[in-house]
């Protein structure tokens, strides 16, 4: 799969992780910029048109929002960075400049090692209860918190008066 110039050399292959992964071709610093998150751009009424009809159990998705108004559709003219595997202690994070998205080093990444970032995808309401279950993370992170979602809302106590 083909990266932009200029970006560190990359390889998309099998993931232990899932299905398909982005690994280091050669050490990246940290910090440094990788690859755009690259693909079609449209509004979110087009995003959810487009997702219509999937399977509910279906968590394989290459939309990513990037703002109130746009969502970048990466089964549309994407790159490798849609193959970036989720991580609950992730090597890198995205980054939104200009109304693009990036994905940047949050640390040193050693050749070979394989990319991911905490997709923290939003819970909705209307969130089925095994939810947790279908975005079900695989990172194998020493401190996995179990999905892919962002940790549920803690409701608080009050104090007795």
């Amino acid at each position: 799969m083909k990266v932009a110039a200029g970006s560190p050399p990359l390889r998309v292959r099998r993931s232990r992780i899932h299905g398909t992964g982005v690994f280091a071709a050669a050490p990246i610093g940290k910090r440094a910029r990788i690859i755009e998150y690259a693909g079609e751009r449209v509004s979110h009424a087009e995003a959810e048109r487009r997702n219509r009809g999937r399977e509910p159990r279906d968590n394989h998705t290459f939309l990513f929002t990037v703002d109130a108004r746009t969502v970048i559709d990466a089964t549309v003219g994407g790159n490798a960075s849609r193959f970036i595997n989720h991580g609950c202690a992730p090597n890198c994070e995205t980054v939104i400049d200009d109304k693009r998205i990036y994905i940047e080093a949050l640390r040193d990444i050693g050749r070979g090692e394989e990319l991911c970032y905490d997709y923290r995808i939003g819970r909705d309401a209307d969130d089925p209860p095994d939810i947790d279950t279908v975005y079900g993370c695989r990172c194998g992170a020493e401190r996995c918190r179990g999905t892919m979602l962002v940790p549920p809302q803690r409701t608080r106590r009050r104090a007795a008066a």
